[in-house]
């Protein structure tokens, strides 16, 4: 599942934009509702699985993009190195249930920014979008 979201408050050009990736609906909308909060976010849109994900993120050139490790039809670290192989400068947020140290090391190995635990760190990423919108 895929989806363009277009939030039409005001001035686009402030605000940045983040795309969300997750086959989780239900963290999905949550993430969405959360970010939709603060004025200067606007979400670009959000997929389930690695193959959209890299077709729109390519297409729509988020600022910031929330990538889950372990997606429907594929890993969230290959997205990653997709990422930053393509040479796309967006701040990457792995956001997982699978906080094991290997993974934080590989996320960081192949360029991701930040590393959360959905369990007990999920809104510290709203916190460093927030953060990175009043950077912009």
């Amino acid at each position: 599942m895929c989806h363009f979201v277009t939030m039409p408050t005001g001035d686009q050009s402030s605000k940045i934009s983040v795309f969300v990736v997750d086959d989780s609906e239900i963290v999905r909308d949550r993430i969405i509702s959360l970010l939709l909060e603060i004025p200067a976010v606007s979400i670009s849109g959000f997929a389930d699985n690695p193959n959209t994900a890299m077709e729109l993120i390519v297409k729509l050139n988020p600022d910031v993009i929330i990538l889950d490790i372990f997606l429907a039809g594929g890993s969230g670290i290959q997205v990653l190195k997709s990422i930053r192989e393509k040479q796309i400068t967006a701040k990457v947020i792995m956001l997982t249930n699978y906080e094991q140290e290997a993974y934080r090391k590989k996320c960081f190995e192949e360029g991701a920014d930040f590393f959360f635990d959905k369990s007990i760190e999920f809104m510290r990423v709203v916190d460093i979008i927030s953060m990175l919108s009043k950077a912009a």
